[in-house]
């Protein structure tokens, strides 16, 4: 059996295979709740034969949206609204997850297909954006944010608990805490978005520190049994590449003290001016050194389309589970078609037996 269709188990949890849809935002939500397109677009991916399927980021607050069609856990109504998407894709055999994320300075923006750049001071639609300190991301997304309090910073912790609690209840096995691609605890840690000289900025440690509380947090209220994992740009492309990840290799293992069960691996995101070397499965070999040094399990996505490039970086253990997002995106069956070229027998098994049954009779004919 090819290391991509193995059992992977975490916790109480087990994956049908290391196949994962990584969270995808689709900016058609309605202050923050979710619709049709939703279920249909999720449960659809499920179908398709991934192991777990991990719901679009979602915001903590009304003011953590990326956008104004992001999706939200910040009400009751909305945690309801998930519960058929959660059970649409247990049927499907996949392990329902979420990613909840706070957007920081690069919220209130325009979905991308309409600038994806900071929605107009004088648009109503827009917000007060909030950080760690008013330091802009600059290029697209040039609004200064609100340096942040020490009550902010314990209300957005609050917040992130409190979705945590919401999404436990609406039934996902799943968590993933967005800190990483510049967003708010990205740039807690980031040197670059960083500029405070109080308890959560300057070292290491202190740099940290947002990121270590908000884990321990949600972790009190998070089961034991099920998953708690964090995507998290390790990386910046910025010139000091060594001394970023040697500091997220640290923070890793802090992760791993105070609960984490799996690190999905990223890039910061925290400038514009960053330099990166786009090129396929890029992330594998630092995931590796995470995965070694910090002794977590790691993910990561970036250009693993291919099911030989999603199976090498797994058998040379890069990587415990592999994220395919945009190849989902261009077929939702692509766990299907990912058993067929690595010669898994009856791959039709990855499918519902409605899609199965006529794809083993065109097969045998």
């Amino acid at each position: 059996m090819p290391a991509l269709f193995e059992p992977f188990k975490l916790k109480d949890v087990t994956l049908r295979n290391r196949i994962a849809v990584p969270p995808m935002c689709q900016y058609t939500a309605q202050d923050g709740l979710i619709n049709d397109w939703h279920r249909v677009h999720l449960a659809g991916l499920a179908r398709g034969g991934a192991g777990l399927v991990i719901v679009e980021a979602t915001a903590v607050s009304p003011e953590g949206r990326i956008t104004p069609g992001c999706t939200g856990l910040w009400t009751d109504q909305q945690a309801r609204a998930f519960v058929p998407v959660v059970e649409a894709i247990k049927a499907a055999g996949a392990v329902p997850g979420i990613q909840i994320a706070h957007a920081g300075r690069k919220a209130s923006a325009n979905v991308p297909w309409e600038g994806d750049d900071h929605i107009a001071v004088d648009d109503a639609r827009g917000w007060q954006t909030i950080a760690p300190s008013a330091v802009p991301f600059g290029a697209h997304l040039s609004k200064p944010p609100q340096a942040m309090t020490l009550q902010d910073i314990a209300r957005v912790r609050a917040d992130f608990v409190a979705a945590a609690r919401r999404a436990r209840d609406a039934g996902f096995e799943w968590l993933e805490l967005h800190f990483a691609h510049g967003y708010l605890a990205q740039s807690f840690f980031s040197v670059h978005s960083n500029q405070r000289d109080d308890l959560y900025g300057g070292s290491l440690q202190n740099r940290s520190r947002f990121l270590l509380e908000t884990l321990a947090a949600v972790r009190e209220v998070w089961p034991e049994h099920l998953p708690l994992t964090a995507r998290f740009g390790v990386i910046e492309y910025d010139g000091r590449d060594n001394e970023t990840l040697a500091e997220s290799i640290e923070l890793a293992k802090g992760f791993k003290q105070r609960g984490l069960d799996l690190l999905s691996v990223s890039v910061g995101f925290s400038t514009p001016t960053a330099s990166i070397p786009w090129a396929p499965a890029f992330l594998a070999p630092i995931a590796e050194r995470v995965r070694r040094e910090a002794g977590l399990p790691v993910a990561s996505a970036w250009g693993i389309g291919t099911p030989e490039l999603a199976e090498r970086v797994l058998q040379d253990r890069q990587l415990d589970l592999v994220m395919v997002g945009r190849a989902h995106l261009a077929d939702p069956h692509w766990t299907y078609k990912a058993a067929r070229a690595l010669g898994v027998e009856r791959a039709s098994w990855t499918l519902p037996a409605s899609y199965a049954h006529w794809l083993e009779r065109y097969e045998a004919a």
